[in-house]
Parts: C-alpha cells; sequence; structure tokens
C-alpha cells in the first residue's frame, strides 16, 4: 500500500524544482541517493547535488533522490505502512540496485537507521541478501570515521567522490557481465579491488581487557590501511549547484566550489586534514562556471574550505560584480579583510560577513595555531564597518584544551572591543548594526592534532556559555547563537566511537531517539569514547584510514600545542 497523500506531495516537491533528472530504468544500474536529514538541508548540500549530477551524467544509470520525512510524513509512512520511496519516480527504495547515502554530519547517524526501517530493509549488512539493495556511504563523516556505523553497511568510499565512483561503477559492471558466481562475499571481493573502498566484513577488531583497541586487522588480500581518495587536479570536476528550489537554505543562490583542504592546519580543523592536501580552482574555470551559474540564479555563494585563501579570490568577485551577480562569501579569514574585497561584497549585496577568530585569547589562539592578534581582529572590523559592512558574525569555540574561566571572560572582552569598534567606526550612527557571536563547543576530531583530547564535561560547557549569554545581556546589537552541549556529547560519542557505539545507536532508535534511555539501556560506557584523554600510543578506531598524513606528524603537532599550553601529556 502507498499513501496517495505522500506520492502527491513528492510531486508537488518535484514541480517547484529546476534541474531534477528524470530516467527511463529499463536496462540501467539503478541508484537512490540518500542524505539523512530534511529535504530542505539536503539540497543544501553542493556535494550532494555533485554526486546526482555525475551519476546522472552517466547513460546507463538512473539516479534518484531520497530525504529524511518530515515529522508529519514520517507518522503517514507509518499509519499506511507505506515503504519509503525515492522522489524522482516514486518507486520503493527496495527495488533499487544501490542505496547510496551521503553522510556530512555524525548526528545523522540515527536517521540512517529510519531511512531503512521506513524502506524495509534489514539495518545490518550480515542479514541482507541478494534480493536487497547494496547499502553503500560515503561523505567527510565517514571517511573521518565509518566504524560507529560499520554494522549497518556493506561498504564505504572513502575519500572524494569524484575521483573514486567512476572505478567503483566499472567494476560492478563487470561484476554484474560475469556468468560466474555471483554470492554476496564474492561480490565483495570484487568491488575490494577498487582502491579506497573499505568493506568491514574483511577487517576484524580485537579489544584489550580495558576496552581500548588491541589490533584491527584485515584478511589475506585486503590491505592494512584503506587509502583515502582525493582529486589531484580540481578543474576535472567544476563543482557548481545543479538543482534549484525554494525550499532549500541557499535559495536564490547558486554554490560554485572554489577549492579544498587549507594552507593553514589549524589543530581542531578537520576539514584541513582530511581534505589535504590543499587545491585551488583556477580563475579561468571560476569564472565561467559562475556565468552560467548566474543564467540559473542572480546571487553566486562562493564556498570552500579554505574560501579566502584563494589567490584571485578578489578578481572572482569583480568578474561576477561584471555580471552584474550578486556574491556571498561562508566566511573570511581575519587577515584576508581588505577594502577592496569587502567593497566588492557590499557592491554584490552580501549583507553578512562572517569572520572566525575561534578563542578570545592571543594565548588560546597561538594553541590552536589560529594565530590572529587582537589588533589584527579589531583592525578587519574597522575594514569592515568603513566600507559600509554591519552585520558580523564571529564564531567561538569553548572548551578548549587548556581553557580557562580567563579564556571565556576573554570571547566577552573581544565581543564589547568589537562592538566598540563597530560603534565608533559607523559612518550613520542611525543605522542597524548586529554582531552575532555563535559559539559552540569544541569536539576533538578524528585524523587532527587534538585527536587525543577528550571532550569538556556537558556541566562545565553549559556553564561557560551561560557566562557569555549572561555577559553581554543589555549589549545592544550582540546576539549569541550556540548548539546544546548534549548534542555535542552525542556527536563526540559517535565521531569517535568504535564499532561497539553501534549497538548505542540501535537502542537510539529503538527508543525514537531518546538518547539518555538508550545509553542507559546498553552496558557500553560512552563516557570512554567522550571524556578520555586517550593514550599517546593508543591504536584509534580510524587509524585504519589513510587520509596522507602521519599519525606521528600529528603527534608531533599535538606535542607542540600541549607544550605552548603547558599540559603535560
Amino acid at each position: 500500500m502507498t499513501s496517495w497523500k505522500l506520492v502527491q506531495k513528492a510531486k508537488g516537491i518535484l514541480e517547484k524544482e529546476r534541474g531534477a533528472v528524470q530516467k527511463r530504468w529499463g536496462g540501467k544500474i539503478s541508484i537512490c541517493l540518500l542524505y539523512p536529514n530534511s529535504y530542505h538541508v539536503g539540497m543544501s548540500n553542493l556535494g550532494f547535488q555533485a554526486l546526482y549530477q555525475m551519476l546522472n551524467a552517466d547513460e546507463d544509470i538512473v539516479c534518484e533522490r531520497a530525504f529524511l520525512p518530515e515529522p508529519e510524513d514520517l507518522q503517514e509512512y507509518r499509519n499506511t505502512k507505506t515503504s519509503l520511496f525515492s522522489l524522482e519516480s516514486q518507486k520503493p527504495l527496495s527495488r533499487f540496485d544501490i542505496l547510496a547515502f551521503s553522510i556530512s554530519f555524525e548526528n545523522d547517524f540515527l536517521n540512517i537507521l529510519t531511512l531503512l526501517d521506513l524502506a524495509h530493509i534489514p539495518f545490518e549488512s550480515r542479514l541482507r541478501d541478494g534480493r536487497d539493495p547494496w547499502v553503500i556511504a560515503g561523505g567527510v563523516a565517514v571517511f573521518l570515521n565509518p566504524e560507529p556505523i560499520s554494522e549497518f553497511f556493506d561498504l564505504f568510499i572513502l575519500g572524494e567522490a569524484e575521483e573514486v565512483i567512476g572505478e567503483f561503477l566499472e567494476v560492478y559492471r563487470q561484476i554484474l557481465s560475469d556468468k560466474g558466481k555471483k554470492d554476496k562475499e564474492d561480490f565483495l571481493r570484487r568491488l575490494s579491488e577498487v582502491s579506497g573502498v573499505y568493506i568491514p566484513k574483511f577487517y576484524e577488531v580485537a579489544y584489550a581487557e580495558n576496552g581500548k583497541i588491541k589490533a584491527m586487522n584485515s584478511e589475506p588480500g585486503f590491505p592494512q590501511r584503506v587509502k583515502r581518495r582525493w582529486v589531484p587536479k580540481l578543474d576535472r570536476f567544476p563543482t557548481r549547484s545543479t538543482l534549484f528550489t525554494p525550499d532549500m537554505e541557499f535559495k536564490e543562490m547558486a554554490l560554485v566550489e572554489m577549492n579544498r583542504g587549507c594552507p593553514r592546519e589549524c589543530r581542531f580543523c578537520a576539514a584541513c586534514f582530511v581534505y589535504h592536501p590543499f587545491r585551488n580552482r583556477s580563475l579561468s574555470l571560476l569564472a565561467s562556471i559562475s556565468k552560467e551559474a548566474l543564467l540559473k540564479e542572480h546571487r553566486i555563494g562562493l564556498t570552500g574550505t579554505a574560501v579566502s585563501d584563494h589567490p584571485q579570490l578578489l578578481p572572482l568577485c569583480q568578474s561576477i560584480l561584471s555580471r552584474q551577480g550578486g556574491i556571498s562569501l561562508s566566511s573570511l579569514r581575519v587577515d584576508a579583510v581588505t577594502p577592496s574585497l569587502i567593497q566588492c561584497l557590499r557592491e554584490g549585496e552580501d549583507r553578512t560577513v562572517a569572520i572566525a577568530p575561534e578563542a578570545g585569547s592571543e594565548r588560546l589562539r597561538k594553541i590552536l595555531k589560529k594565530g590572529y592578534t587582537e589588533e589584527g581582529i579589531l583592525k578587519s572590523i574597522d575594514t569592515l564597518v568603513d566600507n559600509g559592512l554591519s552585520q558580523i558574525k564571529c564564531y567561538f569555540l569553548v572548551g578548549l584544551p587548556s581553557e580557562t574561566d580567563e579564556d571565556v571572560k576573554a570571547i566577552l572582552l573581544l565581543a564589547k572591543r568589537i562592538r566598540h569598534q563597530i560603534l565608533s567606526h559607523s559612518r550613520d550612527p542611525k543605522k542597524r548594526w548586529r554582531l552575532i557571536l555563535s559559539v559552540n563547543p569544541f569536539i576533538p576530531k578524528p585524523a587532527t592534532p587534538f585527536q587525543w583530547e577528550p571532550l569538556e564535561g556537558v556541566g562545565e560547557l553549559k556553564k561557560k556559555l551561560r557566562t557569555i549569554q549572561r555577559g553581554v545581556q543589555g549589549e545592544k546589537g550582540i546576539e549569541v547563537i550556540h548548539d546544546l552541549p548534549k548534542w555535542a556529547y552525542i556527536q563526540a560519542l559517535l565521531s569517535r566511537g568504535d564499532r561497539r557505539v553501534g549497538k548505542i545507536l540501535v537502542a537510539a532508535h529503538r527508543t525514537q531517539g531518546n538518547w539518555g534511555q538508550a545509553l542507559r539501556e546498553t552496558p557500553i560506557n560512552s563516557d570512554f569514547y567522550v571524556y578520555r584523554r586517550r593514550d599517546l600510543d593508543e591504536i584509534f578506531p580510524w587509524d585504519f584510514i589513510d587520509h596522507g598524513i602521519s599519525k606521528g606528524r600529528l603527534k608531533e603537532e599535538y606535542l607542540t600545542a600541549m607544550k605552548e599550553a603547558g599540559v603535560t601529556v
């Protein structure tokens, strides 16, 4: 039985879209691309859009999409016992050859189980047979650490999809064309020939009595370490928005990706290390795809892991302006704020500029390898205000290694000095201004120098956030936004966990997202993963992934940071 109401809603969504691809299925490999969050969030993800475009460019592939249903639609699916279906053809997910999840955030892990449940597909890979679709996953959350969700997937693609998906599909086609044995294990063994493909089934984890990982060994014929794939020349793939709808975060804007990686190597930043090395697209390509994108929308959103570090950011902005296009940047490096660039943004109708001091004190910024002086930060504010921009967003972290109460108060002092700079440099005292402090808990991430660090206690994080909120009360024009520390705890658990954490995910699904109950019901000590400083020689769940940066180098950076902080490890 299929809900008429849900089908009509899907058709209504399609009617509002521009750029959707609908193909006949006959004789093609069918792939459903799943984003484990809402349509609004998934459609705003440029990587998801790029993969959809790339797969549909292949003549013998039909690629459709599915998302986490809205709460009212979830109820409709369950009440009518409708099997989750794709957006384009409204076919049940169980009829596809491959279900490919694009996973950007660890807090979406739980939604994976909801989607499989709605599709009436067994959670665990070992319980699925040849009648079920292949369930695979990629995305940055996966190539940071796939282990907490390893039992739910047949395989993972580690790294940038553009570099590996063609090879993967070629081997997949060869297997389909063979007339010999085609059982699941044989199929997986053949697919493992592709570099960057990780199949958990062929890797065994042994644990010591203290709960730490003793060893992780691959079966004969499989690499002990799996290489994360990356695109050497980004110009081969002009990544930009191809799907447009009013039901997305960046409506009336086309996104264009400028670069990947980052030359700064800030010690807390996962994107810097897992997207290593730093790579830029050429100005000629970026100008060309921006010109094409302006035929779709009147604004261009320039994105990337280090937009400000592109050597030709200003010429690109000037090129977009020359075509009467609007411009928006995800964020600006403090030392990249120049009058000429800000004038471009103002002419391009970008109303808000974001910068990332990350910490209030110079001491902590040095430990983070951020390196901005307070003078440099205030100078960038002067430049922004002098050139007519009066909505400024500043990113900060709390719970950083060696952080003291004085460091937290330094965020308040810096915010008040920024406020003073805005008021003293504003040409029009009547003009409305706004300073947004985005303050979030620091979560130590895999594959970074701070991967050995614990998360600070939720209670202490709450206290620090309250200090900042109370400190700006009565300060007109300053607003504080933040994530809840309890979700930081869950994210730390899921990003730093091993295979055993999958049992907590199943319990959380069973309790309909009641994490407190799930943690109580499972005999797994979640604090072991979240609050424990890791041993320097400890084996991490994600150590089998080769990101091209040695663990020894990360350790050196960590020890240097701790020495600067005066902390003995």
